[in-house]
């Protein structure tokens, strides 16, 4: 069996990020797993850009891309409970094979000739078997980093490098798609999902996570499912299905957000093709927020300041509406207000995870990181669907009032929660 992680102190500043990229049993698991999160990025994207160019309509294509994100919401809460009873290893293996492979499968036929119903079996079953990768890297940091500090190091760096990876992605899709043929993207996809999954098992921080191996986690006995408290769902531990009620309300703006300014750059930039522009923006300023927040540590308490961000957030896409109900829309304008939107979402996002990790029993960690995704997921698959139907009602503005409201309304069950999160969590 491999031995516990040595303890580091990353200290404080952005100096920080650099000491955790030079400890070996962070930085092979997290370089692993951004590989594999690539797929995260390119994989809705790349099926449905292959299905509307081999079979000419976007209503097909929609459909197959919104069973992948409805297979991935089912699985990976499963996926997460049984990584905790089985370990992540056991779990991710045959999870990231069986994903790849059909999506290698699902490249093929939407080029052949198979029916409307196969691509849409596919792409289920290959939304349902994608690994939990987020939800296992999260757990495995309470491994890594058994202090509280450190672990908040690593959600940052974590939240950020998601926020690169949905940047870099897209690119990384529009290259293949204008030097390849219209299959090789989502092949591509596949390697790298199976790649960065099959990498990460291979570290230490994979291994460690399996029951009864977890060196110093508070409450775990290491009994597995053993004992009676064992067997219950991580949504059982108080304070969690208020988390997640927040993180689901809020994806459902994130949603609503993404598909705004793909329809934004249709009307300020000239095509949609061009929404990376204004997916820099925003991604830049969550990174930056991410960055920031995670390098020095704050006298605030993030039970509190949750809402207090989710409320800045809202009134940010507020005025994003108010810019887009203008007569003219001052370009210049809309790239600082996103950055600065894009601002409090990394740094919303650390704390929320940061605190799914304080309110989870330790047997239960990777179980309720894959909630947590689980939630973002079909937040955001109802919160895109949503924003389709406002923008040909409404227009774009009232697209981003809907988000601001949806941001609004996370912030509300926040606040709600606070003492709830106050109780179940012991103030050290």
């Amino acid at each position: 069996m491999p031995a516990s992680p040595p303890q580091v102190d990353l200290g404080r500043g952005l100096t920080s990020y650099l000491r955790l990229l030079g400890h070996p049993p962070a930085r092979s698991p997290f370089l692993a797993i951004v590989v594999g999160r690539l797929s995260m990025a390119m994989a809705p994207i790349g099926i449905l850009l292959l299905i509307q160019g081999s079979r000419g309509t976007y209503s097909l294509a929609g459909v197959v891309t919104g069973a992948y994100a409805v297979g991935s919401a089912l699985g990976t809460p499963v996926w997460g409970r049984l990584m905790d009873r089985f370990g992540q290893v056991r779990v991710l293996v045959p999870t990231a094979s069986a994903s790849a492979l059909l999506l290698a499968g699902l490249a093929l036929a939407g080029v052949g000739t198979a029916p409307p119903g196969v691509l849409v079996a596919l792409a289920t079953l290959a939304g349902f078997s994608y690994p939990p990768m987020s939800p296992a890297l999260r757990s495995a940091w309470r491994v890594i980093f058994p202090d509280r500090e450190s672990r908040r190091v690593a959600f940052a760096l974590d939240a950020t490098s998601v926020e690169l990876i949905f940047v870099g992605g897209p690119l990384l899709l529009s290259l293949l798609l204008a030097v390849t043929p219209p299959v090789v993207p989502l092949l591509v996809t596949a390697a790298t999902l199976a790649t960065g999954t099959l990498a990460y098992c291979r570290t230490d921080a994979a291994r460690l996570s399996a029951p009864g191996r977890r060196p110093g986690l508070p409450g775990d006995a290491g009994t597995g499912d053993a004992g009676t408290g064992a067997r219950r769902s991580a949504v059982t531990a108080p304070g969690v299905v208020a988390l997640l009620l927040v993180m689901a309300t809020l994806s459902v703006g994130f949603g609503q957000l993404d598909t705004s300014m793909a329809a934004t750059a249709g009307v300020l930039l000239g095509g949609t093709d061009r929404v990376g522009l204004l997916f820099t923006a925003i991604a830049s300023g969550s990174a930056a927020g991410g960055l920031v927040y995670g390098a020095r540590r704050w006298s605030f308490d993030e039970r509190q300041a949750v809402p207090v961000l989710l409320t800045a957030f809202a009134v940010l896409l507020a005025a994003m509406a108010g810019l887009m109900s203008l007569p003219e829309v001052p370009l210049w304008a809309v790239f600082p207000l996103l950055f600065c939107t894009g601002a409090s979402i990394a740094p919303t996002l650390i704390m929320q995870q940061n605190l799914l990790d304080q309110l989870s029993p330790a047997h239960r960690l990777n179980e309720a990181q894959a909630f947590l995704s689980a939630s973002n997921t079909t937040g955001a698959a109802l919160g895109t669907a949503l924003a389709g139907v406002v923008i040909d009602a409404r227009g774009l503005g009232f697209s981003f009032a809907g988000a601001a409201t949806f941001a609004a309304a996370a912030a509300l069950v926040a606040l709600a929660s606070r003492r709830r999160w106050r109780a179940a969590i012991l103030v050290d």
